[in-house]
């Protein structure tokens, strides 16, 4: 039998939907039990005491029942505010609905995502703050790549494990190959050092450590490439939020 308890925690609102008549379903990335679903009744009513707190890309201390497996509730909000230029931005919007949907499949439902919580909650106050998201969204996807059973090496070659050569990325040996050994995979990706130079650095980076990020466009285009390439071929993983994102970049002005 699913067990609740009445608890206080801080949560981002994921996403909301209508539910029956008055009443809403909402996803919430919360600090202490993951991502977890609640039912909020009445919702959908003029002057719901609430409807601020559960607007989408909302931060907030909730009190409520939280349960182990089926829906949670909740009772009050202590206090909370809003993410509003990626509320504002469908652009920004987007991007971090595209993170959280990547770490919703990562994690799964219900699953404590210890420091993990602080990381996302930290990659929307960044591109909420004008970080370019798309360099956000590629260091999350680069650092969530071990959840899903794939770790790439992208220290040293992956034959010789040298560090000083120059190196491309080889999808069949699962990682970096030296110049020395390209010849064993016809089929790398054939990317540049500053392409390379960024998977590095990014699957290394704590989001609490970024002030500044600049990267050229042609490079943001290849990562962008070299990611794609990745979740299609070995994670399997192809979200609607990302096509989403993919048809974005197709619109008119």
């Amino acid at each position: 039998m699913s067990q609740t308890k009445q608890t206080e925690f801080e949560g981002i609102v994921f996403f909301r939907r209508n539910y029956r008549e008055r009443d809403m379903l909402v996803k919430i990335l919360t600090d202490h039990f993951g991502f977890k679903m609640f039912f909020i009744r009445g919702a959908r009513k003029r002057g719901f005491r609430l409807s601020a707190a559960i607007l989408p890309f909302t931060q907030a201390s909730y009190v409520g029942a939280v349960s182990e497996d089926g829906l949670s509730f909740i009772n009050a909000v202590k206090e909370s505010t809003q993410y509003r230029q990626i509320l504002n931005n469908i652009e920004l919007n987007a991007y971090v609905s595209y993170i959280f949907e990547l770490a919703n499949a990562a994690f799964g439902e219900s699953k404590p995502l210890g420091a993990w919580f602080n990381q996302l909650q930290q990659a929307a106050v960044l591109i909420d703050q004008g970080i370019d998201p798309a360099i956000i969204t590629n260091i999350i996807e680069i650092r969530l790549l071990t959840y899903f059973g794939v770790q790439p090496n992208l220290h040293d070659c992956v034959i010789c494990h040298r560090t000083d050569r120059v190196f491309d990325f080889s999808e069949s040996y699962g990682g970096l190959l030296c110049q020395q050994h390209w010849s064993v995979d016809p089929h790398r990706l054939q990317l540049d050092r500053r392409t390379i130079y960024f998977l590095q650095v990014f699957s290394q980076l704590n989001l609490f450590n970024i002030h500044s990020i600049k990267v050229s466009q042609a490079t943001k285009i290849k990562l962008r490439r070299t990611l794609n390439r990745i979740y299609d071929n070995q994670v399997g993983l192809k979200l609607k939020s990302r096509r989403f994102l993919e048809e974005m970049k197709i619109w008119p002005a």
